[in-house]
C-alpha cells in the first residue's frame, strides 16, 4: 500500500495539551496540490503571551468554528491512505489531536504520523540544532510568516523534501519507525555530507568509517548497514 503524506501544523493557547487548545489548523497535500487551513474557536481565552508567538488574538477566531467541526473537515481533507507530516508531531501536535478529538467526542482516524524533528535529529546530527526555521536558514529556503500554521507548513513541506530527498515516505517512517526494515533495499545515502546520493557512489573510506563508527549499529538502520556491506565487500583486494 502506498501512502501519501500530508503535511501539518498547528496553533495553539499554550503547551499543554489537554488544558490548552488549537486554534488554528493547516495543511498541505503535495500529490493533489491542495491546502487545508482553518482558524478553531477555543473554548478559553487565548493568552497573551501565545498571540505574541503565532499572532492570533482572540478576535480573530471569535467567529471560528469550533473543534467539532473543524476536526470532522480535517479529517475529510486527509482521507485516504496517508501519513501526517509535523515537525515535533511525536512530542506536541498529535497530542494535541488526540486531546481535543476526545474532548470534543470526535473519533480520531488510525492515521501513520511522521516527525520531521525526529528524522533531522537522526539523519543530520552533523547540525547543531533542528529547529524548522533553522533547517529553513540552513537549506537556504526563503523566510516567511513564521508561527502561522499554513505558512509553518510550506516550509515544513521544503525543509521535508530536502531532507528525505528522493525516498517515498513510506520508507522514510519505516527507516524512522520500524524495526524490520532490514528486508528493504535502501539505494541511497539517507544522511550526512552525501545525502540523497547513491550508495554505490558515496566514497568507500566514508562507508567504512560510518560502519565502524557505530553509527549503524541500531536495529532501525540495520537496511543501512546491509547495503554499505554489500558495497565494501565488492570492493576489490588490495595487496598488504
Amino acid at each position: 500500500m502506498a501512502y501519501r503524506p500530508i503535511y501539518y501544523d498547528t496553533e495553539t493557547t499554550g503547551l499543554r495539551a489537554g488544558s490548552d487548545q488549537i486554534i488554528e489548523i493547516a495543511a498541505y497535500d503535495p500529490e493533489l496540490d491542495r491546502e487545508f487551513v482553518s482558524f478553531v474557536r477555543p473554548s478559553i481565552p487565548i493568552p497573551k503571551e501565545s498571540t505574541d508567538i503565532c499572532g492570533i488574538t482572540n478576535e480573530m477566531v471569535a467567529e471560528a468554528s469550533d473543534w467539532s467541526i473543524v476536526a470532522k473537515q480535517f479529517i475529510e481533507f486527509c482521507s485516504g491512505d496517508v501519513i501526517l507530516v509535523a515537525h515535533n508531531n511525536d512530542n506536541f501536535d498529535i497530542h494535541f489531536l488526540r486531546a481535543e478529538c476526545k474532548r470534543c467526542e470526535v473519533e480520531l482516524p488510525d492515521w501513520k504520523y511522521f516527525d520531521t524533528l525526529k528524522w533531522a535529529r537522526k539523519y543530520r546530527p552533523d547540525l547543531p540544532r533542528h529547529g524548522l526555521q533553522l533547517l529553513r536558514e540552513h537549506f537556504g529556503i526563503p523566510a516567511n510568516t513564521a508561527h502561522r500554521a499554513l505558512d509553518d507548513v510550506v516550509i515544513l513541506h521544503k525543509v521535508a523534501s530536502i531532507m528525505i530527498d528522493d525516498l517515498s515516505i513510506d520508507t522514510a517512517w519505516s527507516l524512522l519507525y520500524d524495526a524490520t526494515t532490514s528486508n528493504q533495499k535502501i539505494v541511497n545515502m539517507p544522511f550526512g555530507k552525501h545525502q540523497g546520493i547513491a550508495l554505490d557512489k558515496v566514497p568507500t573510506n566514508y562507508l567504512k568509517w560510518l560502519k565502524s563508527s557505530g553509527a549503524l549499529d541500531k536495529p532501525e538502520n540495520a537496511a543501512l548497514s546491509k547495503a554499505i556491506e554489500e558495497i565494501i565487500s565488492k570492493e576489490p583486494a588490495t595487496a598488504e
